[in-house]
């Protein structure tokens, strides 16, 4: 038991998802004499896309995932599950021989029952703190004649503690990892976790440009109830975003009812970078079109996008006060898309482009003329799609 307890706590060291600790558990517990049908360790989770997940493995399928998703099909879901019996009843422990009455019966234990699951057992542990990470929950079934032995059951309480605190360690840095870039983008929270996090530190790079803006979303506040209209924004974000993140751009901020995003360029040669920015710009702009034909079905009310482009320097770091940063772009090149932004109307175009941006694609963009913009000092010639 000493050398499992062991394995466990060099694996919360090195490894790096709970799939690797389930995947080299359940063995060694079968041959330390558990007639394992099914293990599993469940947790909850910080993350947009699902409120909880659970690792399971038997000794004929192998490992499997679990996903609790958001909403109330997770929720049922997990409310007719033995952790969440335990937990309304205050309890960290349970154990179920099989199969067991009607009354006291979960759809789990109808899949255990079916493999031959003779006794299940369970063990919470609770991690402190404030987070949504609550603690771990970790099961047995197996399919002894005469069910757990008391020294199994001693066992696994000998290490629960080691499991719960490697698969703590392995659950914290796959948060800090996937919920930053939620927020800051992959690339973004790359550099933040390699240790770019002091004020003022980051790098001037080259990069293409697209700023996208919904029109007249200010409107909406003064009609419409603020739940509907949060709603409706972030369907437009996700037509604008998603072909930006499909063509290796990034978004690194939202801004209102804003985007900008960028796409990292070479000096010498940026044409492809500007390519996957013009194709992100055209997609985006197809299915924001399509959405609001969905929302034109609806009864319900429809937001262009204006789109910029351009290319050029940017400073790429941290910007903020000491202890609230932002990683984003700023620079020249930044101002000078916002500052476009407000000619779309002007010329009744929506997809405009600099100078600069439009020389690296070969056919489509027209000159509109030249333009004064707020706070650059030389008027600048914009093009628009006419293609």
């Amino acid at each position: 038991m000493q050398d499992l307890i062991d394995w466990i706590i060099g694996q919360g060291i090195s490894s790096r998802d709970v799939q690797e600790i389930m995947e080299g558990l359940a063995p060694r517990l079968v041959a330390l004499g558990y007639p394992i049908v099914r293990s599993s360790i469940a947790m909850p989770s910080i993350d947009p896309m699902q409120k909880g997940f659970s690792v399971a493995w038997s000794p004929g399928s192998g490992l499997s995932i679990d996903i609790q998703g958001h909403g109330d099909a997770g929720q049922e879901m997990f409310e007719r599950s033995p952790i969440f019996h335990l937990l309304s009843k205050g309890l960290l422990d349970g154990r179920w021989s099989l199969p067991t009455e009607k009354t006291d019966s979960f759809p789990l234990f109808d899949e255990l029952v079916h493999l031959g699951a003779t006794d299940y057992l369970i063990r919470l542990a609770e991690f402190p703190g404030e987070t949504a990470l609550g603690g771990i929950g970790f099961s047995l079934a197996i399919d002894g004649p005469h069910g757990f032995s008391d020294q199994q059951i001693a066992a696994i309480d000998q290490f629960m503690p080691a499991l719960a605190l490697a698969c703590y360690r392995v659950a914290t840095t796959r948060i800090a990892t996937d919920l930053l870039a939620v927020y800051t983008g992959a690339r973004t929270s790359g550099r933040i976790l390699s240790g770019q996090t002091r004020r003022g530190e980051g790098t001037a790079i080259y990069a293409a440009i697209l700023l996208a803006d919904l029109k007249d979303f200010t409107s909406l506040n003064e009609r419409w109830p603020p739940e509907k209209i949060v709603g409706w924004l972030n369907e437009h974000f996700d037509a604008i975003a998603g072909p930006v993140e499909e063509n290796g751009g990034e978004v690194l901020k939202f801004m209102g009812d804003s985007l900008l995003a960028i796409f990292p360029a070479d000096l010498e040669d940026p044409s492809q970078a500007c390519d996957l920015a013009f194709s992100s710009a055209r997609m985006a702009m197809k299915a924001n079109q399509a959405l609001n034909a969905r929302r034109a079905a609806l009864s319900e009310p429809q937001l262009l996008v204006d789109v910029v482009l351009h290319v050029g320097q940017v400073f790429y770091g941290n910007i903020g006060a000491s202890r609230r940063l932002d990683f984003t772009a700023i620079g020249r090149a930044v101002n000078e898309a916002a500052r476009m932004e407000k000619i779309a109307d002007t010329v009744g175009y929506s997809l405009l482009a600099s100078a600069p941006f439009a020389a690296q694609l070969p056919v489509g963009f027209e000159s509109m003329g030249s333009f004064v913009l707020k706070g650059v000092s030389k008027p600048a010639e914009v093009f628009a799609w006419t293609a």
